[in-house]
């Protein structure tokens, strides 16, 4: 077995530390979801509709999948490293828009162009990849997303405080102060990883085609685009049932939203422990099941009458524990299909996981009305959720059916 090679902590001259790869995923998740609680203040600043504030998540989302498809080729033909670096500095540039913004169209335009921090969660996967065989990737992705997973079990509860105290721009300084650490410590630690592609950009994204054929890249992909929309479905969603079903003030609504996040880290810690032991299939169908057990328990017991805002974000950790199963290995998958394209099927990868997390984030906006309570929101993520199961069932069959054969 390949063993991982030799790092030395603030010497780009060698790949990066773990820990600086855990930052890296952990600032796209903290700029994802830290100003949540801050929404409802915020539409009032900008004297706006929620619906509109709300898109904030939705475009961000959007735009977020759209560069996962650019990135993985840029990054395969140019490097990990530059596309990194790039993507920070925009990201910091972006920032300083959202806290000058003086009208939502301003905001919001600006809130796109923070997407690119997305280039910094990607590409960490891909770094992994590029170090380790499948195996050990999925069990180093997924210790590198459970200590990501920190950030938004914390991120909303001190966006939530932040936004009390000093109000919503708070929580974008924040930001840019992190960016801007994050920039000079992956300026002096991240060593390039990739063996650079001979093709030019134009060929490299004609190799798409050759991960669109391969019926396990779409297993996968579809596996975590589907386990993972219950909880872009839950972004979407959640402040308004916190704030205009359980009225909770921003901070309290801080705290509950880290209820996902405690079972995402519980489950990114299984993923890291197990998963070269168990395979990465076995680890993503027994989180798709952790994932449909927690929405549909919620469903009951809303059903039953007694649901209120403890079960509601309480039975949310189950939905984290099946993220935090499926996801790394999920994407471990992903990216050993084809191991010479693991940039490009990050890429693509994360393109579609996010690109529906933004349609299930905005349907969530839409169906939440005053009077519909939590139900729209259970319902979406009950069914991707199961969608999500049927997917990693085709994959463990499609495996059966080629065993001994050099196909996907």
């Amino acid at each position: 077995m390949q063993n991982a090679p030799v790092v030395r902590f603030l010497d780009r001259s060698t790949p990066p530390h773990i820990s600086t790869l855990i930052l890296l995923a952990g600032l796209s998740a903290l700029a994802m979801n830290i100003f949540l609680p801050s929404l409802p203040h915020m539409t009032e600043y900008f004297d706006t509709e929620y619906r509109l504030m709300q898109l904030s998540v939705a475009i961000y989302l959007a735009v977020n999948a759209l560069l996962q498809i650019l990135i993985g080729p840029i990054s395969d033909k140019l490097g990990r490293r530059p596309v990194i670096l790039g993507g920070i500095a925009i990201f910091c540039l972006a920032t300083v828009g959202c806290i000058l913004a003086q009208n939502v169209w301003v905001f919001l335009a600006f809130r796109m162009l923070q997407a690119v921090i997305v280039t910094a969660m990607v590409l960490s996967r891909a770094v992994v990849r590029d170090m380790v065989p499948q195996d050990q990737a999925a069990s180093m992705i997924g210790y590198v997303t459970m200590g990501m997973a920190v950030v938004p079990m914390i991120g909303p509860a001190i966006g939530g405080v932040l936004d009390e105290i000093f109000g919503w721009q708070a929580n974008f300084w924040l930001l840019l102060g992190l960016g801007v650490a994050l920039f000079w410590l992956t300026w002096r630690d991240l060593g390039e990883t990739a063996v650079k592609s001979t093709l030019t950009l134009t060929q490299q994204f004609r190799e798409y085609p050759e991960l669109l054929r391969a019926p396990r890249f779409w297993g996968y992909a579809l596996a975590s685009g589907f386990a993972s929309g219950a909880f872009f479905a839950f972004l979407g969603g959640a402040p308004f049932v916190g704030s205009v079903v359980f009225s909770l003030s921003p901070s309290e609504l801080g705290l509950y939203f880290g209820m996902p996040a405690i079972g995402y880290f519980a489950g990114n810690f299984l993923s890291g422990r197990y998963s070269t032991r168990v395979g990465v299939n076995k680890m993503v169908y027994w989180g798709t099941l952790f994932n449909a057990f927690g929405v549909a328990v919620n469903l009951i017991v809303l059903a039953m009458g007694v649901g209120n805002v403890t079960t509601f974000f309480s039975l949310m950790i189950f939905v984290g524990v099946g993220n935090g199963m499926c996801l790394p290995n999920a994407t471990a998958g992903m990216l050993s299909v084809r191991p010479q394209l693991a940039g490009t099927a990050s890429g693509l990868g994360g393109a579609i996981m996010i690109g529906g997390g933004a349609v299930l984030s905005a349907l969530a906006g839409a169906l939440l009305q005053p009077g519909t309570g939590a139900w729209p929101l259970l319902w979406i993520m009950l069914i991707t959720s199961i969608l999500a199961i049927f997917c990693i069932r085709f994959v463990i069959w499609r495996e059966k059916q080629i065993a001994g054969l050099d196909v996907a």
